[in-house]
């Protein structure tokens, strides 16, 4: 679904309104206000939500009828894949198995699928940030050929000729009237209720849960050597970065430059959140590494020195990130305290 082609031209990007909510304890915010509101439950500490509510309000119909649309072939030209065929809830959203995501007749796509959560938090979307508002996202997906190869008024056409779903967007909206907008609106809903919090780290963060030894010392080293970039509660600081990957000639995906055309953003791409990073390989833009060892071997003795490479793996003389093994081990550890098993169990969010 995160896969995209450059849509500058066929969508407009609109401005996210940056709201806040006020913490109702020291781990859980206020819920919305309506009665048929749906609660959005997420830690004080988290950053403050960028999703726009007041265009959008998430409510428990909305809800429903986006987790039903997420998992219907119907939004796909032969009726075959769905959102959920490339973000699948075990795998925190993500695509196992694949590189790059596969759409339509199995036709395959230049970007490995990012995991679906704290999508309320984000400020971009895409590996290149190409979309700005969370109610816009699907389009790319529905219409990209090698992934659902659809257009809005065919998946409408498709939706209007199925009665559950005339109650479906009744029970949402007031009526059965079937648009796109209110499509696009339903996935949003949906996707913003994915929110992941319920960690071992998150448990650790609240004073209920202590780390042992090795998660500490893991977590200190990565504070020191992976901060700078997977930042703040999400771990990500959402920039665009080279990270001194090589240029993958099957896919001829040059990241943020698809978007700005500026040479300075050649192969710089988001900085991923680690949210869940144990259960989302394989991992990077392309899906290069299978494994955790891998991505931190690559950022130890495999990083290239790209002319635009980001500044923080070119620091006294040394390009990449110095650790040792023992160092990587404690590392990953620590990265495995930010899996949330009931994130991925959690049956609100199955089909």
């Amino acid at each position: 679904m995160f896969t995209m082609i450059n849509l500058l031209t066929r969508i407009p990007l609109l401005l996210i309104c940056f709201l806040s909510l006020s913490a109702c304890s020291d781990e859980v915010m206020q819920p919305l206000e309506k009665d048929d509101a749906y609660l959005l439950q997420f830690p004080s500490y988290f950053p403050e939500m960028t999703f726009d509510k007041a265009s959008n309000p998430v409510t428990k119909n909305g809800v429903e009828l986006g987790r039903k649309l997420f998992y219907d072939g119907k939004l796909s030209r032969n009726n075959t894949i769905s959102c959920g065929f490339c973000h699948i809830q075990e795998n925190a959203f993500t695509h196992h198995g694949h590189n790059v995501s596969h759409g339509v007749e199995d036709r395959i796509g230049i970007r490995n699928a990012p995991p679906i959560q704290n999508m309320i938090f984000l400020k971009r979307y895409m590996w290149d940030g190409v979309i700005h508002n969370l109610n816009e996202q699907p389009i790319i997906p529905i219409t990209d050929a090698n992934e659902m190869d659809s257009s809005m008024p065919e998946a409408i056409t498709k939706l209007k000729a199925d009665p559950k779903y005339k109650k479906l967007f009744a029970a949402a909206y007031g009526d059965e009237n079937i648009t796109g907008e209110r499509v696009l609106k339903a996935l949003s809903q949906f996707m913003a209720s994915l929110i992941s919090a319920e960690s071992k780290y998150d448990r650790f963060r609240q004073g209920k849960e202590k780390l042992t030894t090795e998660e500490s010392q893991g977590m200190a080293l990565f504070q020191q050597k992976c901060a700078s970039c997977h930042s703040g509660e999400l771990f990500t600081d959402e920039s665009f970065r080279n990270t001194g990957m090589y240029y993958h000639q099957q896919f001829k995906d040059p990241g943020r430059y698809r978007v700005t055309l500026d040479q300075n953003d050649w192969m710089k791409f988001r900085v991923p959140s680690l949210r869940n990073v144990e259960y989302t390989a394989p991992y990077m833009h392309d899906g290069r590494f299978y494994t955790l060892d891998a991505v931190l071997n690559f950022y130890s003795d495999g990083v290239e020195d790209h002319p635009n490479l980001d500044p923080e793996l070119k620091q006294n003389g040394h390009t990449g990130i110095a650790m040792n093994s023992q160092e990587k081990q404690f590392i990953i550890t620590f990265l495995k305290t930010l899996s949330d098993k009931n994130f991925i169990s959690n049956p609100k969010f199955a089909e």
